[in-house]
């Protein structure tokens, strides 16, 4: 079975690719499910959060992700340190994820918002990318997390730009349109993915 790398650009549509692949027989892994766990309730990695970024990163025994939000948007340094511990933790939770949905015979869909950035390509068997311009991008992440254009820039700016990843997919999912435009570019990706494998 293949393993396929999903990833795009924040606010591109990826969680929504996701639950129409996973309705299509897909197993998804969601880099961001396994970061969250990373970092639950009286783990070793929200330990490791607290010893460096000091007590206000907790707030109810959980990680203040306001705060390290803040934190880590404009310094590069303390992303990275989050990055060292938080990645490790998610890698194996994420390779037991697959591997299990692998021995049962499903196709597996690595939902990882940083696959580039973080040089993942070589884990999977393809790149899939959920594409939409800067514009469109733009707007839906000030409309979902209430960003000013500021903020919402300095978020895209954090990662590779959209227009690179979408040069070094193996698959381009178009979502500048609307969800019943997607779904059926959804149903042909596949269509073809059953095709040839």
């Amino acid at each position: 079975m293949t393993v396929i790398g999903l990833t795009g650009g924040i606010a591109s549509g990826k969680s929504t690719v996701s639950k129409l692949l996973a309705a299509h027989g897909f197993v998804i892994v969601d880099a961001d499910i396994a970061a969250r766990q990373a970092v639950a309730k009286g783990t070793e990695g929200l330990k490791q959060v607290e010893a460096v970024f000091g007590p206000e990163a907790i707030e109810d025994g959980e990680m203040n992700r306001r705060y390290i939000g803040q934190q880590i948007f404009h310094d590069e340094e303390k992303r990275l340190a989050l990055n060292s511990i938080i990645h490790p933790i998610v890698r194996d939770l994420m390779e037991e994820e697959k591997q299990t949905a692998l021995a049962a015979g499903h196709p597996v869909v690595m939902d990882i918002p940083l696959l580039y950035e973080n040089e993942l390509e070589a884990t999977v068997d393809e790149v899939w990318v959920v594409y939409v311009t800067m514009d469109v991008q733009l707007e839906r992440l000030m409309t979902r997390n209430d960003l000013t254009e500021e903020e919402a820039l300095a978020r895209i700016a954090s990662q590779l730009s959209i227009e690179e990843k979408k040069a070094r997919a193996d698959v381009v999912i178009d979502n500048n349109g609307s969800l019943a435009d997607l779904e059926r570019r959804i149903k042909e990706i596949v269509a073809e993915y059953y095709k040839s494998h």
